[in-house]
């Protein structure tokens, strides 16, 4: 699944085209890496958002293969830091 889909889905950002903004930026990290949109998110990928006054830092529990109810969300990904 693409980085800007996968962090829609998950809700880590609200709107697609604002994950795309921010990967764009250059604030969105996949591994250590600077991450582009169509970036593939893969179990296990270690996630770091750079926001405002916070950087969140998650793990990849696992990759939906459609949509995701809201309730199931929190499920696709653990809190690191």
């Amino acid at each position: 699944m693409r980085l800007d889909k996968f962090l829609k889905v998950s809700r880590l950002i609200k709107r697609r085209t604002v994950a795309n903004e921010v990967s764009d930026m250059g604030r969105v990290f996949i591994n250590g890496n600077p991450a582009k949109p169509a970036k593939q998110v893969k179990e296990n990928d270690i996630i770091e958002i750079e926001y405002a006054s916070r950087t969140l830092k998650v793990k990849v529990l696992k990759v939906p293969q459609g949509a995701v109810s809201v309730q199931q969300a929190p499920d696709l990904y653990s809190v690191i830091e």
